[in-house]
């Protein structure tokens, strides 16, 4: 009996812990308000945008968080399968994928230091982080993009810490 148990009892979710956030993390980036009112381009490449600048937010909390370790780890793998399926999805080959994984790594990497490194700074240094970054509809600006974007990380970084994976990226 206990072979059987073991043979037809599920996986255990690894990513169980972080799952409430990482759907928190894409409900945030879906939200119409970055597309109609801030002008990010309501496209594959501008919700990819979204996805990756708001998750670099959240990554640069944990990262000030201790013990949070684990759950970072769990977010960066839920990002990677969720870009596999969407690239296999798009009709990405199976040879093409780890390049292009290699590719979306490289700009989550980048936008979390960006993040890090401008988000105490002026606005004026925050918007040219942005207009990198983000791609914006023509005639937008990155003004109001960048105010959203603080005014988010300070609710992130004000937000508990059972809230925020919870999935509740707000207060």
């Amino acid at each position: 009996m206990k072979l059987l148990d073991r043979l037809f009892r599920p996986a255990p979710d690894d990513h169980a812990e972080a799952r409430p956030l990482w759907l928190g993390i894409v409900a945030e980036a879906r939200q119409p308000r970055w597309y109609a009112e801030l002008g990010v381009a309501d496209s594959i490449e501008g919700r990819f945008d979204m996805v990756t600048l708001i998750l670099a937010l959240v990554m640069l909390r944990l990262e000030r968080e201790p013990g949070c370790e684990t759950v970072a780890v769990r977010l960066t793998e839920m990002f990677v399968d969720d870009m596999d399926a969407q690239l296999r999805q798009s009709g990405v080959g199976d040879l093409m994928v780890g390049k292009h994984m290699g590719k979306l790594m490289a700009v989550l990497g980048g936008r979390i230091g960006a993040l890090r490194g401008t988000l105490g700074q002026d606005d004026a240094v925050l918007g040219e982080v942005i207009t990198r970054n983000a791609r914006l509809l023509e005639g937008a600006g990155p003004d109001g993009l960048a105010a959203a974007l603080r005014t988010l990380d300070a609710e992130i970084a004000a937000n508990g810490l059972e809230h925020l994976l919870a999935g509740e990226l707000t207060p």
